[in-house]
């Protein structure tokens, strides 16, 4: 007898599944909207797939009166402007920093404890320090980024570096390489798809960051729109732009696992991991 354990799906198979949660989700709503309007036919926190449709096609297509911009893909804009400045700068940071902390006893011994620390500090409560010392333009909405994602992609770069074979470094320095070249040749290399596989991991975080900071103080971003429609219980707005913000996370993710992918098949080979 097979056991369940050892049982893998075809493709086909591993899309129906994939799929089935979600069949099953869109019922469950269409049914609880179908009672909520029968009960009361202007009730706006439940509306139809329809309803939501025209309000998204509206906001996709139509002018702002006031700055001829069209909200949906200005928003967008925004946010995707400084979600990719403030993950990139985190991802160019975390990796310096932890192939010194991993590479580097004597960095490590400084740096460790501080990174530690900082991972422990909740980003959300610095909010308000970081209005203050940057205003409330980009600088203060990406720095909330930087400060909640870095420490994670530190830590787990160090974690990695750690955990590679003394072997390499050994023979590496008995070939005489540097304490550079160490750093440069066998770490960077290897810790270099690490750290995308790390930043996909992060992007969530991220987003939440990202519609946070927007949410409090901006004039344009998706997570600002959510925030300002809520007032007249918009949900026929709210519930797209949470699906469209899913969706370009969904595919920044897949475009890092891309590039990971054709930049680095032997790291996924070794990993067996086709994600």
């Amino acid at each position: 007898m097979k056991r369940l354990i050892n049982s893998t799906p075809s493709r086909g198979g591993r899309w129906l599944l994939g799929l089935l949660p979600f069949v099953l989700l869109g019922m469950l709503y269409l049914s609880l909207s179908n009672a909520r309007l029968a009960e009361n036919p202007n009730d706006p926190l439940l509306p139809t797939p329809a309803k939501m449709a025209q309000s998204f096609h509206h906001l996709a297509t139509a002018e702002n009166a006031r700055t001829g911009e069209i909200l949906l893909w200005s928003d967008t804009l925004a946010s995707l402007e400084r979600i990719v400045i403030g993950v990139g700068i985190s991802a160019l940071i975390g990796l310096i920093v932890g192939i010194l902390n991993g590479g580097l006893p004597l960095v490590r011994a400084k740096l460790s404890p501080l990174v530690t620390v900082a991972s422990l500090i909740p980003p959300m409560a610095l909010l308000p320090i970081l209005f203050i010392a940057f205003g409330t333009g980009e600088a203060a909405k990406i720095a909330l980024i930087v400060i909640g994602v870095t420490p994670f992609l530190i830590r787990d770069l160090q974690g990695h570096a750690l955990r590679l074979p003394d072997e390499q470094l050994i023979k590496a320095q008995t070939l005489g390489a540097s304490s550079w070249q160490v750093l440069l040749r066998v770490l960077l290399p290897q810790l270099t798809p690490r750290l995308l596989n790390a930043t996909r991991l992060a992007m969530g975080t991220a987003w939440l960051f990202l519609i946070a900071a927007e949410a409090i103080a901006a004039q344009e971003g998706l997570g600002y729109r959510i925030f300002l429609v809520r007032r007249y219980l918009s949900m026929d707005v709210i519930l797209p732009y949470v699906a469209w913000i899913t969706l370009l996370a969904f595919l920044l993710d897949q475009l890092l696992a891309w590039v990971s992918r054709m930049a680095f098949p032997w790291y996924h080979a070794s990993e067996g991991d086709n994600a």
